[in-house]
This record gives structure tokens, sequence and C-alpha cells, in this order.
């Protein structure tokens, strides 16, 4: 029989970034009071299931979001670079129109192709590592289920090119909310299905862009 494997790319809980920053890889970033929450939810969520490995992003909201987890399943998490959010040329500053960074020029050469995009890692790249840290996590946990801990864009673009969709996309159509659980499974090495919950519904605010 060909066995079935799930990996379940969970999205890091709120973070605490009171002045609005695109935070990006930057560090120090960690999970606000309500991302915690949102953490223990998922883990709770998660409490049950076949998990048999653990996988991180190795930001510090990625990782504070995984220690649930750990606990629940008593399993060490591995932390893989592949996972991590995506390169942006605005990261540190506020972004959008009035007081954000797109009103200054020098930061318009940066915007002139949304499709790759122009303004920091191609959707292609961020595709091609999020797909061989999934098979990675498929391959630990053979016959049973893995969950990685990663961020709204490359979770995103993933479920894009899992689908078959086009990865140029509006910001604000991503179904990929705060603690959300992008579900992958496998009859041996096919995918045969894409599923999405959201257990921490309600819990807390979807900050747009800078909450990555």
């Amino acid at each position: 029989m060909t066995e079935t494997t799930t990996v379940h790319l969970l999205r890091h809980g709120e973070v605490h970034n009171p002045e609005g920053v695109l935070y990006g890889r930057l560090p120090g970033y960690r999970l606000s009071e309500t991302g915690n929450l949102m953490a223990a939810t998922a883990a709770t969520w998660f409490a049950g299931r076949d998990v048999t490995a653990l996988f991180s992003s190795p930001m510090q909201r990625a990782l504070e979001t995984s220690a649930p987890l750990v606990d629940t399943f008593d399993l060490p998490v591995t932390v893989d670079d592949r996972l991590i959010e995506a390169d942006n040329h605005f990261e540190g500053l506020t972004f959008g129109v009035g007081a954000g960074s797109v009103r200054r020029p020098e930061h318009w050469r940066y915007l002139y192709n949304p499709f790759r995009p122009s303004w920091g890692e191609p959707y292609r790249e961020i595709a091609a590592r999020m797909r061989s840290a999934v098979i990675r996590a498929r391959d630990a946990a053979r016959g049973h289920e893995a969950v990685a801990v990663s961020h709204q864009l490359p979770i995103w673009i993933l479920r894009l090119h899992a689908e078959k969709r086009r990865l140029w996309h509006h910001p604000g159509r991503r179904e990929c909310a705060l603690a959300s659980v992008t579900s992958l499974t496998f009859e041996g090495n096919r995918l045969v299905e894409v599923a999405y919950a959201d257990p921490s519904a309600g819990l807390g605010s979807d900050a747009g862009v800078a909450g990555a």
C-alpha cells in the first residue's frame, strides 16, 4: 500500500510590533501575548494527530510558535532555513502610501514589476525553497504527519505552486491567517490534497504587510 503523509505548514502567531514595521528577517521580533495564545491554540488543534516531526523557520516568532508543539508531542524542533520569511527591500520600514515608504522617490525603482516581484525575493525562488523544505518534512515523517512553522508569503506561494496557480497575486487575497494551517497530503510522493484550517480565528487581528 502507498503511504499517506501530511505536511502541515503552520504560520506563526501574532507578533509584538506596535510601530507597524515590516520586520521581515529582522531579529528580535517576538510573539505578542495574543500570539502566544495562538501558538497554544494551534498545539491544542494538533493534539491527538500523528505528528512525528517538527520543523521551523529560524526566526524568533516561528520558534516561539513551535514551542507548544515541542511540549505537546515531546519532539525536538529542527530549524530549516528554507522556511524563512521572504527577503524584502522594505524590511525595517513602514510600507504604504501616506507616511509610508512608498511615497519616497528613492524606493520607486523597486516597485516596477509586481509579477516578479521587483522589491524582494522572486516568487519562483520562494516556491522552490519551500517545496524542498516540504519534501524534507515529508520524508522525515513518512506514513505520519509533520508540522513546519513558517511565514505568510512563503506558505501562500507554496500553496499557489502546489495548486498550479499563478504566483503573482494581491496580498490582501492570501488565505493564510495568523497561526493558520495549510496542509499538504501525499500518497507516496504524489500530492493528492491541499487543505486549510484556521484554529485561531477570532483571537487577534491580521496586520497586513507588517505581519509577515
